[in-house]
Parts: structure tokens; C-alpha cells; sequence
């Protein structure tokens, strides 16, 4: 329903959140475009529904700003001009860009060629993806950096681990405007340096930062790229995504900052709403918030964990935290707050992983592209 009934009414884009009005976003708007199969796959909205609201998306994705073929993080749902997202963020997001780009690969596989209005929405989204310039977005180095507008050049370098794998598997995958294995080797992987190795709580962590970092690692990216059979010479992605949740559920429990409302049902560090404003929460930046989008989206990972959470989260704490869209987007027992809204980012990923959870539809259909299994080929991967 949020990206659906409460996406914008001009674009049919989801909004970055429910307090945002004409503010939409181009990842969280990926995932939503992810959402809408999941809604015409269980009924919630009919297939024609589903179709039209993606032809709406599609004429908006076609007009609106862009930055050679990448769109911005933030964009006025009305107008199509971007939103800076921040003063220096005023042009291209790549990763944003990939978020959308991974929905768009994955309602293009489940469209039926044979019908002539689903078609021309497949030839539309092929046309889309192919003008993202990934290989502009390497400034000449083996690595893609996040942001490039004329105004502020290149910025950020996106190197790993966190949730920008699909980024670099699609750079690789382009027909049209592809980057070599070595700008993911040398960029991402940073030539080995992004494995970690260390065990916390009993759990090897193969990749990253210590305890793992917040949980939108093991979501975003794997919305689309299923991370069951997943591997390279750095990592099984299953054992990353599952130990990195354990950890985060095994930290929870263990409540070392020993805040009220943390314990082995109620627990899930991502990035979030807090009574202070935004942050990205993980075992090492530990502030009291739970978030229920983290245990919820990490289903796939830790499925009794994370139905212990959904049950704790609807039954006891309910009252407070459930609302129109589903669960409100985060919580703090120990200041007393509980948030009162909803942003795409973390909505979009509970609807997804569940659906991955259940009946593997959106890993199937992303895994099913050419263009994907060419890219992790090219970089490297088993699958």
C-alpha cells in the first residue's frame, strides 16, 4: 500500500517518506517497483494495475532529470527536476540509479512479451537501462564513484563491503556502456582488503567492517541478486548475509549498552528514524533504536529470529507501532519514542525479502537476466 496507494500521484514514484510531499526517490522507488510484483503476484492489486502504474513510472523515469543516464538520489515527483540531496549531492546517483535499475531488470522478467502492451513496456525499460553511463562514473580509475554532477564533479569513491555489490555487478553487465573486472577488484574489493574473517559471537564474518555494520547490507543489493548459491574469491555471500544477521540478532540479545526493549525477539540495527533524527544503527553504533524493517527484511537469513520479531513487534508493541503502511519505522523503549513514519528504503525491503523468503520470486526473475549472469560472470562469481 505505501507504493502503491500512497505513491505520488503524478509519477506513480514512491515518496521518500510519508512526510515528504512532492519528494520522491529513485531507489526506494526501485524497490517499490519490485513491491508492485509482489502485489500482483498475491492478488493485492490486479496484473492490469500493476502494468499501468509501471507505464506511469516509465514515462516520468524517461523525462525526468538525468546525469548521463543516471538519475539523482531525490526528484520532484511533479516537476521531474532533481532534489538535491544534499548541497554537494545535485546531480547522478549511481547507487540510487542500480536500486531502480535492479526493480526495472526484475519486472522486465516477469512481463509477458507476447502482449503487445507489455512489450512495449519491456523495449521502454531496455532503452532506460541501457543509457546509464557507468563506465562516465569511473572518472578514468578501476573503481565507479557514487555522485557526478556539473556543478561538483566526481564524489565518494563506493568501495566495500556494504550495499553497493549490485551496483558493480550491473556496471559490469552493460551492454552499452560496461566497466572492467578490475574496476570491481580494485574498486569495491579494494584488491582484498574488504574481507574481514574475525568471528563475533560465535559467527565468522567474512567481509567488512567489524560486527558487520547495519543490516540494509544484507537487504538492498539482495532484493534482486540472490545470495543463496552466491560466491567469489572474497566471500559466500550466503554466509555473510546470514552471520551478519545472527550477529546483529546475537548483539541485540546480548545488549552490552543494556538499553530497555532489546532482547532475543525484539532486535534488528539498521539505518533509520531515531528521536534525534537519522542514523545509520549498527552493533558499533549502537544509540537504542530498534528497527523493525532490520529482523523483518533478514527473514531470508533468520527465519525463526525473524518471525519471533514479527510476532513481538504486531502482538505486544502493536498499539504503538503498527499503522496504515504496516510496521511505523523504528522505536526507543529506553527514551520512550516510537516514530510515526514510514520510509520507502526500509518498507520496500520488508515486502521483497518476505516474498524472497516464500517463494524465491524476485531472486528467480533478477537471476533469470542475461545480463546479469553476464556480469557475474564477468567479475568472477559462481551463482
Amino acid at each position: 500500500r505505501y507504493f502503491y496507494d500512497f505513491a505520488h500521484p503524478s509519477c506513480g514514484l514512491a515518496r521518500e517518506r510519508n512526510t515528504s510531499g512532492d519528494v520522491v526517490t529513485i531507489g526506494g522507488s526501485g524497490f517499490g517497483v519490485m513491491a508492485l510484483i509482489v502485489g500482483m503476484e498475491r492478488g493485492f492489486i490486479t496484473r492490469q494495475e500493476g502494468v499501468s502504474r509501471l507505464g506511469k513510472i516509465l514515462g516520468f523515469l524517461e523525462t525526468c532529470d538525468r546525469f548521463h543516464g543516471a538519475w539523482p538520489h531525490w526528484l520532484n515527483g511533479s516537476t521531474g527536476k532533481i532534489v538535491p540531496f544534499s548541497p554537494k549531492d545535485d546531480g547522478g546517483d549511481l547507487v540510487e540509479t542500480s536500486f531502480m535499475i535492479q526493480g526495472l531488470y526484475t519486472m522486465r522478467q516477469y512481463l509477458d512479451s507476447t502482449i503487445s502492451e507489455e512489450k512495449s513496456l519491456i523495449q521502454r525499460i531496455n532503452t532506460l537501462t541501457s543509457q546509464v553511463e557507468y563506465d562516465w562514473f569511473t572518472n578514468g580509475q578501476n573503481v565507479l564513484y557514487w555522485l557526478w554532477s556539473p556543478n561538483n564533479g566526481y564524489i565518494l569513491r563506493i568501495e566495500g563491503y556494504n550495499e553497493t555489490l549490485i551496483t558493480y555487478v550491473l556496471a559490469a553487465s552493460s551492454k552499452t556502456h560496461p566497466v572492467s573486472a578490475e574496476v570491481y577488484h580494485q574498486g569495491y574489493a579494494r584488491s582484498g582488503a574488504i574481507k574481514n574473517g574475525s568471528s563475533y559471537y560465535g559467527y565468522v564474518l567474512p567481509l567488512g567492517q567489524p560486527y558487520g555494520g547495519p543490516l540494509f547490507f544484507t537487504h538492498y543489493s539482495f532484493l534482486g541478486l540472490d545470495p543463496r548459491n552466491l560466491s567469489d574469491q572474497y566471500a559466500s555471500y550466503w554466509q555473510q548475509n546470514v552471520n551478519q544477521s545472527l550477529i546483529n540478532w546475537a548483539y541485540c540479545t546480548a545488549n552490552p549498552k543494556k538499553y530497555v526493549g532489546y532482547g532475543s525477539d525484539s532486535w534488528g540495527l539498521t539505518a533509520s528514524d531515531n528521536p534525534w533524527g537519522y542514523n545509520a544503527h549498527s552493533p558499533t553504533n549502537d544509540l537504542g533504536v530498534i528497527t523493525p524493517s532490520a529482523a523483518i527484511s533478514s527473514i531470508p537469513y533468520t527465519p525463526e529470529q525473524s518471525m519471533n520479531a514479527i510476532r513481538h513487534f504486531y502482538y505486544l508493541l502493536g498499539d504503538k507501532l503498527w499503522g496504515e503502511y504496516g510496521f511505523y519505522d523504528a522505536f526507543d523503549v529506553t527514551e520512550g519514542w516510537w516514530a510515526n513514519s514510514y520510509i520507502a528504503i526500509d518498507q520496500g525491503p520488508i515486502v521483497c525479502m518476505i516474498e524472497n523468503y516464500r517463494t524465491q520470486l524476485l531472486w528467480n526473475l533478477f537471476m533469470s537476466c542475461p545480463e546479469v549472469q553476464a556480469g557475474l560472470n564477468k567479475l568472477g562469481f559462481s551463482f
